[in-house]
């Protein structure tokens, strides 16, 4: 990564027990290349445990990239933590390439993105994504959290908590500020309690979102890292009540690599990504291609039906204006001739 380049970084929010800390240790333990750090919002012995990850560190994720915050509520103790922590990580040798940030369970995603609009890190660091947990037992027994006891003892204990915030209106700010939910423990929840669980996110989701069942932390890491959804400049579709079926191991999810000709236009090329994530349930779209007329290459990034694209660069002579698109589904929802259809034919 040149340093030229805006660090990403994203965000992993959601209530205790939702499985936050199993994601991340099995994205540190599967980087995929990536040199990764992780900052962990702790409340010393109650939420999650900086040590635990700290024993799951490999070479890609050392323990020195693993920082702990526990001075309380991540989101309101911006000042005094979070940007010193950012500022330290962004100076180790070697550089890291990404940096997950795993929120505690009261945690309201927005202020800590507004963070990144801080004079002192904006021009380095980019927030390529919001990860939002959601226990689907909990939340189909209108719970939210699995314990609920444990989160309102976290909140008597924390004196920093300046938001006196329902926990419905906590878990409706972190389903809208998400780029993707995972819905978690679905073999707890058993069919209906998942079914019921997605009404509920649905209800509260102030856009379509994409929303993954994930059972033991376990999802392919293409699917919530390298969304570029630059969420810090993103904010007003992220609105806040404080603004004024399967288990899935990675064989779960397939890749599709489609070998595109030249598009006519970019705004029409991507209206036939969005149907294509419409119409087969697509979770990822990502790559590029050739425009007639344009030296430039088009760069595609969709998350669902969210599609952004922009010219990146000129085209090099070795490629020969070649275009190509990875599609990331569930298994079961991959119809490759399908795929190839909507958006090459």
């Amino acid at each position: 990564m040149s340093n030229l380049e805006k660090l990403p970084v994203t965000v992993i929010t959601g209530f205790l027990g939702a499985g936050k800390t199993t994601l991340v240790r099995n994205l540190m333990q599967n980087p995929q290349g990536r040199r990764l750090a992780v900052v962990v919002n702790e409340f010393g012995d109650v939420g999650v445990d900086g040590e635990i990850l700290k024993s799951c560190a490999i070479p890609d994720c050392p323990a020195e990239n693993i920082m702990e915050l526990s001075n309380g509520c991540i989101c309101c103790t911006v000042a005094d933590d979070f940007i010193p922590t950012i500022e330290a990580l962004m100076a180790l040798e070697p550089r890291p390439e990404h940096i997950i940030i795993e929120t505690s369970g009261l945690a309201l995603p927005k202020p800590l993105l507004k963070a990144f609009d801080w004079p002192d890190i904006r021009s380095k660091i980019t927030v390529d994504g919001v990860i939002a947990l959601a226990d689907a037992e909990a939340v189909a027994a209108g719970r939210f959290a699995t314990d609920v006891a444990r989160v309102d003892a976290q909140r008597e204990a924390d004196d920093s908590i300046d938001h006196e915030t329902p926990l419905s209106e906590v878990f409706e700010d972190q389903i809208s500020c998400a780029d993707i939910i995972l819905l978690t423990k679905p073999d707890l929840a058993g069919p209906e309690g998942v079914a019921k669980a997605k009404e509920v996110i649905a209800a509260e989701s102030p856009r379509p979102i994409p929303v993954v069942e994930v059972a033991e932390g376990v999802v392919d890491p293409r699917i919530i890292l390298g969304l570029n959804a630059a969420a810090e400049d993103d904010m007003d579709a992220r609105p806040s009540h404080h603004d004024g079926h399967h288990d899935h191991e990675h064989d779960d999810f397939e890749s599709v690599v489609i070998d595109l000709p030249e598009q006519v236009d970019a705004v029409s090329f991507a209206e036939r990504i969005e149907r294509l994530a419409k119409d087969q349930n697509i979770l990822r779209v990502k790559g590029y291609a050739a425009v007639q007329g344009k030296p430039m290459r088009l760069l595609v990034q969709a998350v669902g039906a969210r599609v952004r694209h922009q010219f990146d660069r000129p085209w090099k002579a070795e490629e020969g204006r070649k275009g190509r698109v990875v599609v990331i589904a569930e298994h079961d929802d991959v119809n490759k001739e399908a795929i190839r259809a909507a958006l090459v034919d």
